[in-house]
């Protein structure tokens, strides 16, 4: 079935426009940044939902088996997804084990939860009530949600490993394999839009809200476009035009960010000893002993991920804070896909720290090997998710409006 038509504000530019009814397979986009604005999918609700379901299980399996194997002189030790967090808190990094736990554990359950608990409520004859809030978190949750990340990090972690001592992928690998296939087709097959239009066929939004300015807002959330409300009367977030204080906001986390990176890859991220012999590794001495044992294209990816990318980040958003207070109207798309590239890559750069969490909870051979956690972990987590921050903080449709005003804020 085709899409209903529906008044949209395109979320990086602010140009509010009628998109029209789409038929399924069909994308819809800004005429004047390229945005997004709507795909219309096939299967809107069966093919996630079971998917969804599919990864419930998947992630059951995952947490319950070691994922790797580790034999060492005689001696033996296995790690489960959890054993990273937990002995991280144990060697007292206790924000970066909570990091972790969220982006490896939480995040993702409670995602797959989200999305198979609202397409179950909207095939009840009475569902329960709350689901508009539930689907909300949807989208909160998928930047945090970094299983394809953590699966690249337990590969750096294997090509450590595999000079060390004998391993052994166990069951979980594949089930965290297929759990972050599932994971995208879900995201591939769920539209977003449908689900808050079949929630509010069947009355399951958060009705009126209180009274508010007669201008026309974009709901951040949803969507949906209302007038003289302050909640929207769909998924009950807070209207806002812009985000709240954006521009000092993106400063002030990009500024703490700049200052951690130093010691983020000055300070040791880790120290290795086998045999009672080691040195503590930095995140660039890491990637020279990945290219010194001849593993190049790896080098290079966490290269790219853990150094290249934060510094890039961090210069793309001072661009764009600086290009907006100027008022700037040159390059406007340009820099509007710069803002979607860095609000995209930014989780990639915890590679080094999923590598850490894994190679802490499995290299834990007493004399014979061990890894302990450095400082620079805690810098170098915290850089990351500042990074990311700063840019959920930014308002890309600031840059458009400072344009269109030609004047300095």
């Amino acid at each position: 079935m085709s899409t209903p038509d529906a008044l949209r504000e395109c979320p990086d530019c602010g140009l509010f426009q009628a998109v029209p009814a789409l038929a399924p397979a069909t994308v819809a986009r800004c005429p004047r940044c390229d945005a997004v604005l709507r795909r219309a999918r096939r299967d809107p609700f069966g093919a996630p939902m079971a998917l969804a379901v599919t990864g419930l299980v998947l992630f059951a399996v995952a947490v319950s088996e070691p994922f790797l194997d580790l034999t060492l002189g005689g001696f033996g030790q296995a790690t489960l997804l959890s054993s990273g967090p937990v002995q991280l808190r144990q060697s007292g990094l206790w924000e970066v084990a909570l990091v972790v736990f969220a982006t490896t554990m939480a995040a993702p359950l409670a995602r797959l939860g989200a999305i198979a608990w609202v397409l179950a409520g909207l095939r009840m004859r009475d569902p329960l009530p709350g689901l508009h809030v539930a689907f909300r978190w949807v989208e909160r949750l998928k930047p945090w949600s970094m299983i394809e990340v953590f699966l690249l990090g337990v590969f750096v972690a294997y090509t450590r490993l595999a000079a060390l001592a004998t391993v052994h992928v166990g069951a979980a690998m594949y089930a965290l394999g297929g759990l972050m296939l599932v994971m995208a087709a879900a995201d591939v097959a769920l539209d977003p839009e449908a689900v808050w239009e079949a929630l509010d066929a069947r009355g399951l939004g958060a009705g009126a809200g209180q009274a508010g300015p007669m201008a026309e807002i974009g709901c951040d959330c949803c969507g949906l476009v209302s007038r003289g409300q302050l909640d929207c009367p769909r998924c009950g977030a807070t209207l806002r035009r812009r985000k709240p204080d954006s521009l000092n906001r993106t400063w002030a986390l990009l500024a703490a960010a700049v200052v951690l990176y130093v010691p983020a890859n000055l300070l040791p991220v880790m120290t290795v000893i086998s045999l009672g012999r080691g040195e503590p590794d930095t995140i660039l001495s890491g990637v020279e002993k990945l290219a010194q044992s001849g593993l190049w294209p790896l080098a290079t990816l966490v290269f790219f991920a853990s150094i290249t990318v934060p510094l890039l980040k961090m210069v793309g958003l001072a661009t764009m804070l600086i290009a907006t207070h100027r008022g700037s109207a040159a390059r406007l798309r340009e820099r509007t896909l710069l803002y979607r590239i860095v609000d995209s890559v930014g989780r990639w750069s915890m590679i080094d720290v999923f590598v850490v969490s894994i190679l802490t909870a499995i290299v834990r051979l007493g004399l014979l090997a061990s890894v302990t956690p450095g400082p620079g972990v805690i810098a170098f987590c915290s850089v990351v998710i500042l990074t990311m921050l700063a840019a959920m903080s930014f308002d890309p449709r600031l840059m458009w409006d400072a344009a269109e005003r030609g004047e300095k804020v």
